[in-house]
């Protein structure tokens, strides 16, 4: 590799001996690290992914100028662990006071970036939040600028560039160095990555780093372990603490899936909506279910969840994915409700339904499926037959094409292969018959027959398609919504059966319509008419003809007017006194005024189908005072148990890869810490904020005064 200016020339290969170094001429310095995947043994090749490990600091993407500058950590005290002798220190603990800086020297050597949220370097262009201190800025400037305040421009380069100056790792200077700010940010990047703790053992990474600061110390995977736990506690905390304030119902999803140690896993979220109206949603808990996996298992670990987060009384349906374990769960928690007369309702998962209805459809073709699949894998790893397969598609109108192709196994995938077919027929032919050596003796040239079969399928299919790409691009797919595609689903497999001419398509219609009755059987009842009704895009006018019954909006009134008439909860109305009960029934005025709120939402037209309901309800709910309350218990009822993006594209792959790679040990903590600091849980270790920005702007420049 070529040397820096300044650097001796370097040999990577002998520095870590698993992985590969990249260089970049722009900064030609050590950039990242890759771990290549491997056979699943004991070892971080068990994890079958491959990770970048970019070595940086702050999000893990820092100047490498800075990390050759410097020690990789100067000295800082201790953030206690309370896990090893040699802690020491408070991780709550504040910086001593810093002496003022020259703000008007330092500040003409900085410009404001377009956000308005920080300050660029106008030498190097370093970010600094706009709250940074001047000493701060002051300090940058001194260290890596030596000379900036003999330049009469400051749009000019420094007399000389530091780099030139800085010695190789070996010859910094170390004085009372600690890596405990170093170990934060690796924890706080292995959870957001997945990746368990033994990553902090491997010898690639830590090679990686004593290159850089030959003294780097990292935690043992034990204590790492030991400090992961202790911060999903503390953020447990917090979880079931924002949850206690929670003033409407709730709805629980559940989802499953089996490790690379076959073991089975159940996860659990809440969805709610705040009073603000805005969806809200959180990871409540990742459960081994022991062998063997029954009904009852995840029935008696599904109340033991909801026990712990005191929602045993707001909880008011469960979504899952179909499976019939999860279906006798979820009758065994209604049975119990039912005994304690608190409505409670169980519904199947709409997006799974509509993917097993289109595998069915994809079942009879896929062995000429798997030609075009091959075909296209080819396309996306071998440039040159990409380019001529583009270059043909443009002399034949064919396209245009953009790579790489959607190869993956969901139905976005096999919707692509289709299209290849019917779109650019001519261009996949002569690209093959041109690199004839390249697929030889495969035969993926498809006849007249298989070509027959794909525009027929592709045809009847492309509804399905439509439907899917609405539902992943949907903002709030409500009951309602979902309903109403299904429903439209249902429609063309019927007519498919009535009017198809073609044997084989006859038979995958029917083996849908069979997946389309058991979902109508579990999932159309009064539940799912009053989540639909009040849906205001949906109301009466759009919901399932069979659905659609006069006597489940008689029901739906008198559901309305038992739990939602008076200015009692649906809680408490299960606790009227029986003079309570008598004195409601002759006032008949709350009763009478409710009514007349459900018949003026009915009255009304529905609101466009592009309408943000949430948005609509949040306008009208002065309108709508106890109607409204009603809605926001039932718009947080979920038509399916996964975002549907998820499943029906690629982009649930790594959550696919996280489930399957985490071992027992991690799974749990690793998957509800990354969940619950999406959902802006801070991290916290023992109760107390780990302040990364703080951490990283103290490793940055503090000599030692400040505490990590």
């Amino acid at each position: 590799m070529r040397a820096a200016a300044g650097l001796p020339e370097l040999d990577l290969a002998g520095v870590v001996d698993q992985g590969r170094f990249h260089y970049d001429e722009r900064n030609p310095v050590l950039l990242s690290l890759d771990l290549n995947p491997g056979n699943v043994d004991g070892s971080l090749e068990r994890y079958n992914c491959n990770f970048s490990y970019c070595l940086s600091i702050k999000g893990f993407y820092m100047d490498a100028k800075i990390m050759i500058d410097m020690p990789l950590v100067p000295r800082v005290e201790l953030l206690e662990v309370g896990l090893g002798p040699s802690d020491k220190g408070n991780a709550a603990s504040t910086p001593k006071t810093k002496k003022k800086s020259m703000t008007s020297l330092y500040l003409k050597f900085f410009e404001t970036a377009p956000d308005g949220k920080s300050r660029l370097c106008k030498f190097c262009k370093q970010s600094y939040s706009i709250a940074t201190a001047t000493g701060n800025l002051g300090r940058h400037l001194n260290h890596r600028h030596p000379g900036y305040d003999r330049v009469n421009d400051a749009t000019q380069q420094p007399p000389e560039d530091s780099v030139s100056h800085i010695k190789p790792p070996s010859q910094v200077k170390l004085e009372n160095i600690d890596f405990d700010c170093l170990n934060w940010l690796l924890l706080k990047w292995s959870i957001k990555s997945s990746i368990p703790p033994p990553i902090f053992e491997e010898n690639g990474i830590i090679n990686c780093l004593k290159f850089l600061n030959s003294s780097v110390t990292l935690w043992s995977a034990e204590k790492v372990h030991a400090v992961t736990l202790e911060i999903f506690r503390s953020m447990q905390q917090d979880v079931k603490a924002s949850l206690e304030h929670i003033n409407s119902k709730v709805s629980i999803t559940l989802n499953f899936w089996t490790s690379h140690e076959q073991l089975f896993y159940m996860s659990i979220n809440c969805h709610w909506i705040d009073e603000s109206w805005s969806l809200r949603r959180v990871l409540l808990e990742v459960r081994h279910i022991p062998y063997p996996c029954t009904g009852s298992e995840i029935f008696h670990l599904l109340v033991d969840v909801l026990r712990m987060y005191n929602l045993e009384k707001k909880v008011l349906s469960c979504t899952s994915d179909n499976s019939q374990l999860a279906i006798a769960a979820c009758h065994a928690l209604k049975e119990e409700m039912d005994a304690r007369k608190v409505p409670f309702y169980y519904l199947p998962c709409a997006a799974h339904t509509l993917n097993q209805i289109i595998e069915d459809g994809l079942r009879s073709p896929k062995p000429i499926l798997s030609k075009i699949r091959e075909f296209a894998l080819e396309l996306n790893s071998v440039p040159e037959i990409a380019q001529d397969f583009m270059q043909l598609a443009t002399i034949y109108q064919e396209g245009p094409w953009n790579f790489p192709l959607d190869t993956s196994a969901t139905w976005n995938g096999g919707y692509t292969l289709l299209d290849i077919v019917l779109k650019a027929p001519n261009s996949m032919d002569n690209t093959i018959k041109k690199h004839e050596e390249t697929f030889g003796s495969r035969n993926l040239l498809l006849n007249n027959t298989e070509k027959s079969v794909i525009s027929i399928l592709h045809s009847y299919l492309e509804p399905f398609h439509k439907i899917t790409t609405n539902l992943s691009t949907c903002k709030f797919p409500t009951v309602g919504l979902v309903l109403f595609f299904m429903d439209h689903v249902f429609e063309l497999i019927g007519n498919c059966r009535e009017a198809c001419r073609h044997d084989w398509l006859n038979n995958i219609a029917e083996e849908m319509a069979k997946r389309a009755r058991v979902f109508t059987s579990q999932g159309y009842n009064l539940f799912t008419y009053i989540a639909a009704v009040l849906d205001p895009r949906i109301k009466k006018d759009l919901i399932p003809e069979n659905l659609n019954l006069d006597k489940n909006l008689e029901e739906a009134r008198n559901h309305f007017t038992r739990y939602y008439a008076s200015s009692h909860s649906p809680e408490e109305a299960n606790m009227l006194s029986f003079a309570e009960e008598i004195a409601r029934k002759r006032r008949r005025v709350s009763t009478k005024t409710a009514n007349d709120e459900l018949s003026q939402y009915l009255s009304e037209p529905p609101a466009p189908i592009a309408a943000d309901v949430l948005e609509w309800w949040k306008l009208n709910s002065s309108r709508y005072p106890r109607l409204s309350a009603m809605a926001r218990d039932y718009l947080a009822v979920q038509g399916t148990s996964v975002d549907p993006e998820d499943l029906f594209s690629n982009k649930g792959d790594r959550m696919k890869k996280k489930q399957f790679s985490l071992p027992y040990a991690s799974m749990k903590a690793i998957m509800c810490i990354d969940s619950w600091s999406h959902c802006g849980f801070k991290f916290k270790f023992r109760s107390a904020e780990i302040n990364y920005e703080k951490l990283v702007d103290d490793t940055y420049f503090d000599s030692g005064n400040s505490k990590c």
